[in-house]
């Protein structure tokens, strides 16, 4: 079984993920909106400290890629990355809305509050199988099109089932980078910019 780091930073929860060479999964779990970047590094070191791994016995890692907080995502991607070049180990992007969806135990439509009056949605026709690509709708919109029963509206994911994801997905197809849904709201600033003068 290959050792997996998974680490999930896009809701407002800390999640790391350790799967074993033995097959089993041990979690750390901590509920912050904020933090993530002063927390991350201790949690993992305790994480792989208390099941006898290091960084060395590292074979993959994997990482949830949003949609979700900016800023939580760039200190997991970061990480992830960070822990991937320095151990020239695979880094696995996992969008979020596939891995909320692993927690399903059919078909299942993903649709999270995006704000605004707006959802993330996309459907699944089995576990980490999308349908369709992720989109943002209306709210309104978003719940008359869901394709089978009911929802799944929690943005939190199962760490565990990411791990396991990430033990076998294709990292070619997996890049390990933000994905948004919506696009960036920061606009340029231009109040203060100076002119620049030609000499």
């Amino acid at each position: 079984m290959t050792i997996v780091l998974a680490i999930d930073t896009a809701a407002p929860r800390l999640q790391l993920g350790l799967l074993l060479a033995d097959g089993r999964v041990d979690t750390s779990v901590d509920d912050i909106a904020t933090g993530h970047a002063e927390l991350i590094f201790g949690r993992i070191a305790q994480l792989l400290e208390r099941n006898g791994v290091g960084y060395a016995d590292l074979q993959r890692v994997a990482v949830t890629t949003g949609p979700g907080s900016f800023t939580g995502l760039r200190i997991g991607l970061s990480a992830a990355r960070g822990i991937g070049l320095a151990r020239a180990i695979p880094v696995i992007g996992v969008p979020s809305l596939l891995a909320i969806s692993l927690a399903a135990p059919a078909a299942v439509s993903v649709l999270l509050d995006a704000r605004r009056g707006e959802a993330y949605m996309q459907n699944f026709s089995a576990p980490g199988v999308p349908l369709d690509a992720a989109q943002i709708l209306p709210m309104e919109t978003a719940r008359a099109t869901i394709r089978s029963g009911a929802p799944i509206e929690s943005p939190f994911v199962d760490i565990g089932l990411v791990a396991r994801y990430g033990a076998t997905a294709d990292p070619v197809a997996h890049m390990p980078e933000a994905a948004y849904v919506r696009e960036a709201d920061a606009k340029p600033q231009t109040a203060a910019r100076i002119e620049r003068t030609h000499q």
